[in-house]
């Protein structure tokens, strides 16, 4: 079985990206989930206007999900400016209809502050008291692209996971994956660095904090570990109840590097590690009660 933490849906086809493509239907992203071999994946709703060109309301991807409901889990998702655009909107009545409407999580948060910044803080603490898991994109530049910023070393990551110990964090994007290897640089971050893992800032984060996941999906989460296949093997049993198997499929077409990689990882990683990482791990923490079979 495997369950993918990391898709994008859409009502209809809209706005396209400046390449051409957009955010497959829902019907298109459950023939990609056939193609790949994939039984259930998260989508993720866009609410951000840096993240894409196309707005994926909650509320769209409740309603793609219940057409879907052995497929689908939809995820709500919230902007920290929104509401009142201060430090003390309550995000609470927003969480409240969601949950309301199922959602099992919120995300993928990409709106472009800091991650200490008084918005997001006030956000954070509103989505850890419905005890919602969150997934998040880590920018590497303020105030360009898309992405909650964080500086080199992610110091205010850790400034969060310390601040808010019962929100489980789900931690994606170049910027992030990249402090896997102490090697990265201000230009490296941003990409995808090769060669040889020496354990990095990210592997401390993950040893210190309980409430750190990582997320697989795209080619980020899937340099992180192929790009020194002995380390990879190393940091999935190290951290094999706190790893997502994920695509990030956003348009119809995309060819994700995960799910051949991960299927060649067995006999490589224990059974238990990629049973964990291939589905058990999101089953318990979203608790959807998957049984296998």
């Amino acid at each position: 079985m495997l369950i993918d933490c990391h898709t994008h849906a859409l009502r209809s086809p809209s706005v396209t990206r400046a390449g051409g493509t957009t955010c497959p239907t829902a019907e298109q992203l459950v023939g990609r989930l056939d193609d790949l071999g994939i039984d259930m994946a998260v989508v993720l709703p866009m609410v951000s206007p840096e993240s894409r060109n196309r707005y994926s309301p909650p509320e769209d991807i409740v309603e793609m999900a219940a057409e879907w409901p052995d497929r689908l889990i939809p995820f709500c998702n919230l902007d920290p400016r929104a509401g009142s655009n201060s430090p003390g909107t309550d995000f609470g009545r927003f969480l409240e209809v969601y949950t309301e409407m199922g959602c099992r999580g919120v995300g993928e948060v990409t709106g472009n502050l800091p991650f200490d910044h008084p918005k997001y803080w006030n956000m954070f603490r509103h989505i850890a008291d419905y005890g919602l898991p969150m997934t998040i994109h880590i920018a590497s530049n303020p105030d360009v692209g898309y992405g909650i910023y964080d500086d080199p070393g992610l110091p205010r990551l850790e400034a969060t996971l310390r601040e808010f110990p019962d929100l489980n964090i789900l931690g994606h994007s170049q910027a992030f994956w990249a402090e896997i290897s102490a090697d990265v640089t201000d230009e490296s971050r941003g990409g995808y660095p090769t060669g040889p893992v020496t354990p990095g800032r990210l592997v401390k984060l993950f040893e210190r904090y309980d409430n750190l996941w990582g997320d697989l999906s795209a080619g980020s989460g899937h340099n992180a570990v192929s790009r020194d296949p002995a380390f990879g093997t190393q940091f999935m049993e190290q951290f094999q109840d706190r790893l997502l198997f994920g695509t990030d499929i956003s348009f119809a077409e995309y060819e994700p590097p995960m799910p051949d990689y991960f299927r060649s990882l067995r006999g490589t990683i224990s059974d238990d590690a990629w049973e964990k990482i291939a589905w058990r791990n999101i089953d318990g923490l979203l608790g959807l009660g998957v049984v296998e079979g």
